[in-house]
């Protein structure tokens, strides 16, 4: 009688037991997911090789039975899904803001292959708590010099009043260009709108340190110069994506929207 085979039977859970090679042929067979796509917002969490682009998570199907899922807002709500966009060190930051106070235009250009957020939000929060304060000390050396026996109490609502300016004004109004350009047949992603919004507020900083000096004419004309270089600073970068399409009257539109925060920074926190 002939022996009974025991070839077959498991052995990977024996001590001392060897794992079964992967052959090429199976080997090949292993989807690897895409690479995190710095043009997609919001970051998707979806896996497979649907055309959303994103990375996907580890909770994410990726046996290939079923159909790809497309891009979809489940990113929007993890944290991690935002650490690409602020994969910036100093240098890339420090860079970024130079060429902010010297426009040249092609700022899309240096932040075309890793746009960041890091300077939008670090930008506008840091300049919530300049204007604020600094408009505080402003109105405090304003008043004393008009009469020195005057009363002065310290202006909590002026960090109500920046934050709710400065935070609007860096998301929605990129975001407001961002939908019309696309409409007329943009490829710029929304990253870096936002990114290049953000790091024009920068000379809003400066400028709010400056604007404490008591004198009124002093303040017009920083004032004046902070918004003629921030407005030239977004008018030169959008320029080349206005041009395409004859949009003249957005590029005029958006430079006096960056003149107009000037201005309001001026008139309601240092008047």
């Amino acid at each position: 009688m002939a022996e009974p085979s025991y070839t077959s039977l498991p052995t990977s859970h024996l001590p001392g037991s060897v794992p079964a090679v992967i052959t090429e042929e199976r080997a090949s067979a292993v989807k690897h997911d895409p690479e995190a796509n710095m043009q997609i917002f919001p970051p998707n969490s979806g896996g497979g090789g649907g055309s959303g682009g994103g990375y996907q998570t580890l909770t994410s199907p990726s046996d290939g039975n079923g159909p790809a899922p497309g891009n979809n807002w489940n990113g929007t709500f993890s944290v991690s899904s935002y650490t690409q966009y602020f994969n910036v060190d100093t240098d890339d930051v420090v860079n970024r803001l130079t060429s902010s106070l010297y426009p040249t235009g092609d700022f899309f250009r240096k932040i075309e292959a890793n746009p960041d957020l890091y300077g939008l939000i670090w930008i506008s929060t840091t300049l919530v708590f300049v204007i604020a304060s600094f408009g505080n000390c402003a109105t405090y050396l304003t008043s004393k010099k008009t009469d020195s026996t005057i009363s002065w109490s310290f202006d909590v609502n002026y960090f109500q009043v920046s934050a709710m300016a400065i935070y609007g004004y860096a998301f929605i109004v990129p975001l407001g260009f961002y939908l019309l350009l696309q409409y007329f047949g943009s490829r710029v992603g929304l990253i870096h709108f936002w990114c290049m919004w953000g790091y024009s507020l920068f000379i809003f900083i400066i400028s709010s340190l400056l604007l404490v000096i008591p004198v009124n004419f002093v303040r017009w004309t920083i004032t004046l110069v902070t918004g003629v270089a921030s407005a030239a600073f977004v008018g030169l970068n959008l320029k080349s994506h206005v041009e395409l399409n004859d949009l003249t009257i957005v590029l005029v539109a958006a430079c006096v929207l960056q003149f107009a925060l000037a201005i309001f920074i001026k008139s309601w926190f240092f008047h």
